[in-house]
């Protein structure tokens, strides 16, 4: 399939950065583990952390919206949310003593799921929230970076989810970005890519670590 991208090490993490730093864990969208996640990575890596970039889907990425649906729906949750655990624990052996993970879309749900579970120290999650069935305690603060147009919430707004967040006390900051739409953040998509919002979402977020992850 022509849409179809090779990646580099499929089916395991990619990893930057020195052993044993606070590790960023890149949760990657529908499309899968495509290029532009390695100059994000990249620049948390220059930020001073150790950042891995798990496969979920073995191998496969695309620029087709039709196909990474499909491979998000094939996609085993409890395989994914313990491939995290995994990296994580791995890290822990190295040295590494705090923890946070960034997701987008499908990642950013999978970000917040894994959250509940009290592993992390902090979450960001690119236009992606959990339904009321899904959303336990999340001890830990959130930042959610919003697209101003985004089909995928479909009847949740965030401001029920950040709602419950606030009841359950957890930290939790949130930014809209103007003329966006969903995946504005992932420049291999590019009729979705808004470079202007893409970079003041990775400093909000790059800060954002840095409050929680850096002593």
């Amino acid at each position: 399939m022509s849409d179809l991208v090779a990646i580099p090490s499929p089916g395991t993490p990619l990893y930057y950065g020195e052993p044993g730093r606070p590790l960023v864990v890149l949760v990657h969208d529908w499309y899968g583990r495509l290029p532009w996640l390695e100059n994000y990575a990249r620049g948390l890596e220059h930020q001073g952390y150790r950042v891995a970039v798990p496969d979920l889907f073995s191998g496969v990425a695309t620029t087709d919206e039709a196909t990474a649906e499909e491979l998000m729906n094939e996609l085993d949750v409890a395989t994914a949310l313990a491939s995290l655990d995994e990296v994580i624990q791995a890290a822990h052996t190295e040295g590494t003593e705090r923890v946070g993970v960034v997701g987008f879309s499908m990642g950013g749900w999978l970000a917040l799921l894994h959250a509940q579970g009290g592993a992390v120290d902090a979450v960001v999650a690119y236009y992606a929230t959990l339904g009321a069935s899904q959303h336990g305690v999340i001890p830990c603060p959130v930042l959610l970076q919003f697209a101003e147009t985004d089909d995928w919430r479909q009847g949740e707004e965030p401001e029920s989810f950040v709602g419950r967040l606030k009841d359950h006390g957890t930290p939790v900051t949130e930014f809209s970005y103007l003329g966006t739409v969903h995946s504005f953040a992932n420049a291999t998509i590019v009729d979705k890519t808004d470079v202007n919002a893409a970079a003041l979402a990775f400093a909000r977020t790059a800060s954002f670590l840095t409050d929680h992850l850096v002593d």
